[in-house]
């Protein structure tokens, strides 16, 4: 800590920074060690230095979060009219802005994101709790159906129960708000189990979901490693629903382990998303939406173009200026305004990264990476890569590498990029660029992905659904679509008049 610059912050950021204390779980209205009093060390990927100490829930822990939201779904929380309880929600939404200059500090000090990035992602988390709200009151309506005179049939939701939200830590703040502000709004209650890399921001998002005043029991934070934390959340047979963000394999096991329950999953999972250029693309832009979809996040993104397919006739002007991007691009101190990659969120992914970067050496690619200042030799640095040479048969093409890596390969025609973009087991995101838009419509139909962007890097529209096709998914969240995971439908059949029903039995 006592090395630490905080270069480009204000003094509520270097406060909270400074300040930061070892983390218990929120559970029923309360902090509160865990039941085993263990802990786990959190570092910073800047220094790998420790940066405090994590309470570590298991199996005890989960039961008494989930006892509590049990509790407060049948009590005060469920009992609360629609109007109170979007009440609450634009009320954690407040207290989100007004703490934005300390929140977006944390998440780059915990995970090596650059702050001119965290400051947006904050943003856009209080906005993620406003758009819930609005969603709830303009779209959260059911359907009629009359039948003649004799039937009125109508459909209404109905909040499901415990929600059981495991998040992942590549943009945790975020992503968390992500999916508790629908399921609060929907009028569920949660127990959260954030990634255990991440936990800073988790935490102060308890503490202002505390501030605001919930019912006790509403929201809980369940600190701790997957195979305890979470495997028990998934297992427990009163959690309905899990939501999970993370990665494929760890998803599939989820399922498998929430069989029994018989739960209801959304899946937001792998992806290993291409992006294709067009001979007749606009080239700066497309250049533009290549290098930061990619290196944006430290590459640590599940829509990152981690794929790129450029037509021959340009191939050799796109590389040379993805070369250049890439020795310009400032790597360092993510507490730096002007940093645009930082460290990447622990040894442990740094290493895997890594590995990938000396496997595509070995099968044959020529790795061209930009440069990393030699002061930052403690962090968790990877320098935006690429990979040329590529072709779809190799593991740093098939495999999700998650870091500022891109695999760089060319292309004759439509019909043959078709194939080399459908040739992964990823589906989550993809990306035409081409000034021809029937022929954008064309791919971008025919690319199999949940989301495609034409002429557009990865921008979002709240209102839209949001999820991947084959290995990156199941369901999809945003807008009303996130309504058909969060709650119940129900049908009501109300007779109009005395229909005939068969009088079995008598005389």
């Amino acid at each position: 800590m006592s090395e630490l610059t905080l270069p480009d912050i204000n003094e509520a950021g270097k406060r909270v920074i400074k300040d930061v204390k070892d983390i218990q779980l929120y559970i029923d209205g309360a902090f509160v060690d865990a039941v085993n009093q263990e802990q786990f060390d959190n570092y910073n990927p800047f220094t790998n230095e420790s940066i405090n100490r994590i309470a570590s829930g298991a199996e005890a822990d989960i039961h008494k979060a989930v006892k509590a939201a049990r509790k407060a779904f049948k009590g005060e929380w469920g009992s609360l009219s629609q109007n109170e309880r979007l009440s609450y929600i634009y009320k954690i939404a407040d207290l989100i802005d007004e703490h934005i200059d300390e929140i977006a500090p944390l998440e780059s000090y915990d995970t090596g994101l650059p702050i001119s990035q965290t400051k947006k992602m904050v943003a856009r988390a209080a906005h993620n709790f406003r758009f819930y709200a609005e969603m709830v009151k303009s779209r959260l309506v059911g359907d009629a159906y009359q039948v003649d005179d004799e039937f009125l049939n109508y459909t209404i939701h109905k909040p499901v129960g415990v929600a059981g939200l495991i998040t992942p830590w590549n943009a945790p703040f975020m992503l968390e708000t992500w999916k508790i502000a629908p399921a609060l709004a929907t009028g569920n209650t949660v127990v959260l189990k954030p990634a255990e890399w991440s936990p800073l921001t988790a935490n102060r998002l308890a503490e202002i979901i505390d501030k605001a005043g919930l019912p006790d029991g509403v929201f809980n934070v369940v600190h701790g490693y997957g195979e305890t934390a979470g495997a028990s959340l998934v297992a427990h047979e009163d959690v309905e629903l899990i939501s999970f963000t993370g990665e494929t394999t760890t998803g599939s096991e989820i399922m498998k382990n929430g069989a029994d329950t018989l739960k209801r999953f959304s899946m937001e999972l792998g992806g290993k998303s291409p992006i294709i250029v067009f001979e007749d693309a606009d080239f700066e832009r497309a250049i533009d939406a290549c290098t930061w979809g990619i290196f944006s996040f430290n590459g640590e993104r599940c829509t990152a173009n981690s794929r790129l397919y450029v037509h021959e006739d340009i191939a050799s002007d796109f590389i040379a200026a993805l070369k250049d991007r890439v020795q310009n691009i400032v790597v360092g101190d993510p507490m730096r305004e002007d940093t645009q990659v930082g460290p990447l969120i622990h040894t442990k992914h740094y290493e895997s990264v890594k590995s990938y970067l000396e496997l595509a050496e070995q099968e044959g690619c020529e790795v061209i990476s930009g440069s990393i200042p030699k002061e930052h030799s403690r962090g968790n640095f990877v320098a935006p890569t690429l990979l040329l040479n590529a072709d779809t048969s190799m593991k740093v093409v098939q495999e999700e590498i998650f870091g500022p890596v891109i695999a760089v390969m060319t292309f004759k025609d439509e019909a043959e990029v078709i194939d080399y973009a459908n040739n992964v087991r990823y589906g989550l995101a993809g990306y035409v660029w081409t000034k021809d838009l029937q022929r954008g419509h064309r791919v971008a139909q025919a690319v199999n992905s949940g989301m495609l962007w034409i002429n557009s890097q990865n921008v979002r529209d709240l209102r839209t659904p949001f999820g991947g096709s084959k290995h990156s998914g199941i369901g999809r969240e945003g807008g009303h679509y996130a309504f058909e995971f969060y709650t119940e439908v129900q049908i009501i059949h109300v007779a109009l008049g005395e229909h005939r029903i068969p009088q079995f039995g008598k005389k």
